[in-house]
């Protein structure tokens, strides 16, 4: 019978034919919004201890790869305005501007988190946790976006307590949101090409101990490409869901049906965050943290 060594050596010179006969291997980060990603202001403060928010800095210039020539000009333009009336304090202005932005079909975690700031200052709860998700989503380990996002959290009405899982997988989770789905791609990518060295050195070295350290490493880089393929996958998935949603209205009851006349089961205020589990003409079924569920108009929620 084959033992494990000669298992390694057949499954190596298979991927070893794998990479000499594929094309090639890449994995493309996932589209957050049609167009191309707006350039961001970057943040240089470090969040605070108290509730304020951590601010956003002016944008730098925009690169020329980053949008058509035809609009670089203008959005350039626009990006100046809304940065200027922002640090004005005139966040109205800041909002209409950044939101000229988005409707022209720009995004990136930057574009979201300075929206979402400028609402958060103007007293708008549901839109800036709508864009302080929708960053998290493009940008999940932005510590300066998960502090805003809890600041503002906090000063939503409703208080749900999640149902409590397992610590393994809060601990998972919290590992796959420090990189986001391109970062988690270029490690596999890394990995990939150490696991072919590590396999390479254990299938042609003489010596009895580098065949070991190729072994093992080959079986400790397989393990880890498979978890880093895994983190992308998810957080691909993550960034293309559609079925969360925030509250947007200031409150609004929760139906036992798609119906007006329906029981009230409960009541919801903005800035909640629900899962959409089903749709049936104006009115969607949400699902809490908590585990409840009901039904309210599509028109009072808003998909992340």
């Amino acid at each position: 019978m084959c033992g494990t060594s000669c298992m390694i050596r057949k499954i190596g010179v298979g991927l070893l034919w794998l990479a000499l006969l594929s094309p090639g291997v890449a994995w493309s980060a996932p589209q957050a919004a049609a167009g191309t990603a707006v350039p961001a202001p970057q943040t240089t403060e470090a969040p605070q201890a108290d509730s304020s928010l951590h601010e956003p800095a002016v944008a730098g210039p925009v690169s020329d790869e980053a949008v058509e020539p035809v609009d670089a000009s203008s959005l350039q333009a626009l990006w100046d305005e809304a940065n200027t009336a922002y640090l004005n304090g005139d966040y109205r202005a800041a909002i209409e501007v950044y939101e000229q932005i988005v409707d022209r079909g720009y995004s990136s975690a930057k574009l979201c988190y300075n929206l979402a700031n400028a609402y958060f200052k103007e007293g708008s709860i549901g839109p800036s946790i709508l864009y302080y998700n929708r960053a998290l989503r493009l940008q999940p380990g932005d510590e300066d976006v998960r502090y805003n996002l809890a600041v503002a959290e906090a000063q939503t009405r409703d208080r749900i307590e999640e149902i409590p899982e397992f610590f393994v997988a809060t601990w998972l989770r919290a590992l796959r949101h420090t990189m986001g789905c391109t970062a988690w791609s270029v490690v596999s990518l890394v990995l990939l090409v150490v696991l072919l060295g590590l396999l390479l050195l254990y299938l042609l070295a003489q010596r009895i101990g580098l065949r070991k350290v190729g072994f093992y490493g080959t079986l400790a880089a397989f393990v880890l490409l498979v978890c880093t393929m895994w983190f992308a996958a998810l957080e691909r998935r993550e960034i293309l869901r559609s079925d969360e949603a925030i509250v947007m209205v200031t409150a609004s009851a929760v139906k036992s049906s798609p119906d007006h006349a329906a029981t009230d089961l409960f009541v919801l205020h903005e800035g909640t965050k629900v899962t959409v589990t089903a749709e049936l003409d104006e009115w969607r079924e949400i699902t809490l943290a908590d585990g409840k569920k009901g039904w309210i108009e599509s028109r009072k929620i808003e998909a992340i």
